[in-house]
């Protein structure tokens, strides 16, 4: 099938790219990687009047550490953080979850931003976004703003943007202390959409666990944070930890209509998780397992 037809800018220019996103609003669609957007522009599922590829923007692709947190600019690619030093440093869960999005060919055109912004359900940056607590950084003609990822997802493909914002770097806090995480994710075959995956991210201090964050992908209308799940395990030894039941730790786990199984099929990969991530506190970079593949939504 072939794409409704559409105008195509391609600006050079980030003040460019912001006047034509000013101009246009609603009736433009951004695209970065493109690895979600063009297959949807296929399928007619989405039909701009506008595609504004800001893959020519200078200064946007890096990873770099700055006050507390890593910042990864909008044209960073999935296989730049899968290769980042830095984060394997500084946030080796990303480095862990990239694993998981789709496949090699996937990971070479794709973006995080791009996925991020896409707000696909069963996304599986959203939810590493959520349990890190990242900022998501964004621009338009009126200034920047820094909006959290804690609201940033608002319903299936929905985002708190504005037409005229474009994103231009997302933040990853640098946990303090012992810290590590997991990302796991449940797929029927390599390469299909998550039926649940489960992003974990733990400090630990004096072999206690000093904070939690918890994110959940597919099991409900967007990527969510286990806000209640989080404040649980404060406190816990690491060993109590992972003697603890999963599904006690999900209390706002909501039934999806027509989707019980994904909604059931929460419990055991969060358990899984957390144990992970209790036993890798502290331990320093490492590799994992390695991931295999789960289509990940990207504009």
């Amino acid at each position: 099938m072939f794409p409704a037809a559409f105008d195509y800018r391609a600006p050079t220019r980030l003040d460019e790219a912001l006047s034509i996103l000013k101009q246009h609003g609603d009736d433009a669609k951004v695209m970065a990687g493109g690895q979600s957007l063009i297959p949807l522009l296929k399928l007619r599922f989405a039909h701009p009047e506008l595609v504004v590829d800001i893959g020519r923007l200078p200064a946007l692709n890096a990873i770099k550490r700055d006050d507390g947190h890593v910042s990864i600019g909008a044209l960073t690619r999935h296989v730049d953080i899968e290769h980042s030093r830095e984060l394997a440093s500084s946030a080796p869960m990303m480095v862990e979850a990239v694993r998981w999005i789709a496949d090699p060919l996937v990971r070479n055109r794709g973006t995080l931003v791009g996925s991020v912004c896409h707000a696909d359900p069963a996304g599986d940056w959203g939810s590493v976004m959520l349990a890190f607590g990242a900022d998501i950084v964004a621009r338009s003609q009126a200034g920047e703003r820094v909006l959290q990822a804690d609201g940033f997802f608002q319903g299936p493909f929905t985002t708190a943007l504005r037409p005229d914002e474009v994103v231009t770097e997302i933040r990853i806090p640098v946990w303090k202390g012992h810290s590590g995480g997991a990302y796991l994710k449940l797929e029927r075959k390599v390469g299909d959409f998550a039926t649940v995956g489960v992003a974990v991210q733990l400090e630990l201090d004096a072999g206690k666990v000093a904070s939690a964050g918890i994110g959940l992908t597919a099991v409900g209308p967007h990527n969510l944070k286990a806000t209640e799940a989080e404040r649980r395990p404060s406190g816990f030894f690491t060993a109590r930890s992972r003697r603890t039941r999963a599904s006690s730790r999900l209390p706002g786990l909501r039934r999806l209509p027509r989707n019980r199984r994904t909604t059931c099929a929460g419990a055991p990969p969060t358990r899984r998780t957390s144990f992970v991530s209790s036993s890798s506190a502290g331990s320093g970079p490492r590799s994992g397992a390695r991931g295999r593949s789960g289509h990940e939504g990207l504009t």
